[in-house]
């Protein structure tokens, strides 16, 4: 998939300023797409974070494979990465200030055994474009202070904004990276609208979104857009240009991409997971 330039100036200039404002901050929520955990996960964050306290937070839940989900937290506490999941329809902070005091602990006592009273405790929120921190943001703070849209790249500055009586949360810009190694998350961006749809090939993701709902639920593709179970088993780019006629849109593939791409981004082809768990992480019974 060809990618063009994609890695404006104010996504380094908040990449900057995230180093610039780690002193100042108790903790980090690093904000990913729970369809994507890892693929979402800026690599370059990562370094920038070193050994600062953060607590993965996997958002839009609601989109996501629940039982995938619960294996991604698994597979993070595991590897001694707290991480919780949220909707970032609704509000949850009593979830997430419980985690940043069960994380902080330590702090928190030394503070209090310090005579230090009511400070409250300091949050940057660092993601990638569109994936939902903005939302979940205006959610935490019960107020519309944080700009929404749904695309990438809608938040451009950096701004505190008060949660409840003891959180204060940075709003950061999403920041990407500016190669992708592996061409596959790429793709998996694309599908879930991380990267500007002006910047990439549609056919190209639709074919990568064909495969994956064949392999992982071939009946909610084939409900959707009336495909035979030969179609379903014939190479990817017939089941695409079926599609394509089946929507009314005879060989025109490109628009039919495009709807194919927006449609699995809302949902109509259910609840899905891109990324897999590197090792066993099943969900606790």
């Amino acid at each position: 998939m060809a990618i063009i330039q994609w890695f404006p100036g104010h996504m380094a200039k908040a990449l900057r300023q995230v180093k610039e404002n780690l002193k100042s901050v108790d903790i980090v929520l690093e904000l990913v797409d729970a369809r994507l955990p890892e693929s979402s996960r800026n690599p370059q964050l990562a370094e920038v974070l070193q050994d600062k306290p953060s607590i993965i937070v996997l958002t839009k839940m609601d989109l996501a494979d629940p039982a995938e989900t619960k294996r991604w937290i698994n597979y993070y506490e595991s590897m001694g990465q707290p991480a919780i999941a949220v909707n970032s329809n609704s509000g949850n902070l009593k979830i997430i200030e419980k985690k940043i005091k069960e994380i902080l602990a330590d702090k928190l006592q030394s503070r209090k055994e310090k005579g230090i009273q009511n400070q409250k405790l300091r949050a940057m929120c660092i993601g990638i474009p569109n994936v939902g921190k903005s939302t979940l943001l205006n959610h935490l703070v019960k107020k519309n202070v944080a700009q929404t849209g749904n695309r990438p790249g809608v938040t451009k500055a950096q701004q505190w904004l008060k949660a409840g009586k003891d959180l204060q949360l940075l709003d950061t810009p999403g920041i990407l990276w500016p190669k992708f190694e592996d061409p596959l998350v790429g793709k998996k961006l694309a599908l879930t609208g991380a990267i500007k749809d002006t910047l990439y090939a549609k056919d190209d993701v639709a074919l990568y979104a064909v495969e994956h709902f064949i392999h992982t639920n071939p009946d909610a593709l084939a409900q959707r857009y009336r495909l035979t179970q030969s179609e379903l088993e014939d190479t990817t780019v017939e089941t695409l240009l079926a599609i394509t006629r089946n929507m009314g849109f005879k060989e025109d593939y490109d628009r039919a991409s495009e709807r194919l791409i927006f449609e699995i981004r809302k949902g109509k082809l259910g609840r899905y997971t891109l990324d897999k768990p590197p090792v066993d992480a099943s969900p606790e019974n």
